[in-house]
Order: C-alpha cells, then structure tokens, then sequence
C-alpha cells in the first residue's frame, strides 16, 4: 500500500510539475544562478538550449547536464536534451540568429529563461558611459529584444512562457548598484507589459527576484568583513541563498502549474524584503 501511495503522490507531482516535453531557451546559461536551473530543468525532463558567449563554457555545462542526465541525449518525449547556442547580446544579428536556430533545432520554444546579467559595483558619480552602456545593453536591451524575438514564435505557437530574471535591486537598493538596480527595476515593469499585451497571444511572463544569493561572483561581498554583517544583520535567515534554493520557484513557473499566473515578481530572499532580523523585543523564547 505504502508504494501504492508513494507512485499516487510521485504521479500526481509529476502530472503538475513535469517539465517533459518542454523546449526551454535560457540566456546565460552558464552563470552561477543559470547553470544550476539549467541542470534542475533538463533533470525535470526539459530539453534544455544553453545560450551564453562563451563556447567553452557552453561545452561543459553540456557534458555536465548528459553526466547527469545518465548520458540520455533525448528527452522523455523525444527531445535532444540539451543543445548549446553561443550568443552575444549586445548583437541584434546574434539574437536573431540564435533564436532562428534554436527553432530550426526543435521547432519551437515553450520557455524563454531570461538569466543574464551583468554588474559593475561603482558609486553614481563613477560610472563611465562605456560601463552603463555596456549593463544596458546586457541586462534591459538584450533582454527585451530576444523577448520580442522569441514572442514572435510563441504568438504563432498560440502559448508561450517567459520567465525574467529579476533582483532585490529591483526594490531595494545596495550602494554601488546604481545601473544595475535600474535596469532590474526596468525588468520588472518590462515583465507586466509583456504579461498585459502578449496575453492575447497565449503568452504569460512572470520574474524572480532573488536576494543575496552565494555565487561565485558574489563571494567576495559575503567574505567582506563588513559587507557580509550588514547583509546578515538584513535577511531574517542571516545566511545568504543558494542557487539550488531558487530552483523549486523557477520549476514552478516553468511548469504549467503557475498557468494562470503572468505578470508577476517572486521574491527569493530569506525574509530580507520582510524586514531582515528583527531589533531586540521583549518575549519568553
């Protein structure tokens, strides 16, 4: 009977969260947050296309996610389960021909995962042109348009999901981040528009906000002796995040379980938009 139960629970999971089937196109594949969501994505049965600049890297997260997948190079459905696409997004030309190729691949995208971006930590008054313009382009503009570029294909599809990568910098603000925080508040406005016009097309966009989550580019803030207390004294977890722990959420939107969810930011952060740890109060525990 235990059994019985444990194949009714494992089904009906499976029934809801089942990425099988799915083709799941994601920029920035290769980062510290990317890759990980690349892997739990191709694990949950997508077909996974890994689009970043760096080909090398392209190449490893490819072999890695086949390792893992237990060599299986198709999907549950049928699938090629993983393909890599390099892809510069400050190129127009390389958007376009990366998503023509990623269709000719598999003839369609079901999800579009917005995960790159870019940060340089300079204070307002330090910022060169060269360095805003090149987080713009990165983080906004190519974002936007391999959006529009993807949602032309999904309108003739009649459904589609794009999924942004959004940030607690969208909300709240660390010194230093003045280009980034902007282009990620952008990201959040630019995901309601798209959840607003693209719904009559079969299109939902939702984003996830993660806080401080450990990475590799972001241990040197975490092993800062005074930036690591402060961020600790405004997370009511005090501990950063982990890739891993922002998976379960980006299963979900991916899956058609979030169907009737668009135009959304999740939040990610260990109880720090919440208010962080609380000041001293009386209490008996």
């Amino acid at each position: 009977m235990a059994d019985s139960g444990t194949r009714s629970v494992g089904s009906y999971l499976e029934k809801i969260f089942s990425l099988d089937g799915k083709v799941i196109l994601f920029t920035g594949a290769t980062g510290g947050i990317g890759s990980v969501l690349c892997r739990g994505f191709a694990s949950a049965g997508a077909s996974v296309a890994l689009c970043d600049v760096d080909a090398g890297k392209l190449a490893e997260l490819e072999k890695e996610i086949l390792a893992e997948t237990e060599g299986r190079e198709t999907s549950p459905s049928g699938f090629e389960r993983v393909s890599s696409f390099t892809l510069d997004l400050t190129r127009m030309d390389d958007i376009v021909n990366c998503v023509d190729r990623a269709i000719r691949r598999y003839g369609r995208i079901d999800v579009l995962f917005n995960c790159a971006g870019i940060n340089k930590r300079e204070g307002l008054l330090d910022v060169e042109e060269s360095t805003y313009d090149r987080i713009m382009q990165i983080n906004l503009k190519g974002l936007y348009f391999i959006s529009q570029e993807v949602a032309k294909h999904m309108r003739k599809a009649g459904k589609g999901n794009i999924i942004n990568m959004a940030s607690h910098n969208s909300v709240g603000m660390l010194g230093g981040c003045s280009v980034y925080g902007a282009t990620k508040s952008a990201v959040t406005a630019l995901t309601r528009s798209m959840a607003v016009e693209w719904a009559k097309f079969g299109i939902r966009a939702n984003a996830i906000a993660p806080g401080h989550i450990l990475t590799p580019l972001t241990t040197v803030t975490w092993e800062h002796p005074t930036r690591s207390r402060y961020l600790k004294e405004r997370i009511a977890m005090e501990r950063p995040g982990t890739p891993e722990e922002i998976l379960g959420t980006a299963l979900l939107l991916a899956s058609d379980a979030s169907s009737y969810m668009s135009g959304m930011m999740v939040h990610i952060d260990g109880g720090c938009l919440a208010g962080g740890a609380p000041w001293d109060f009386d209490t008996r525990y």
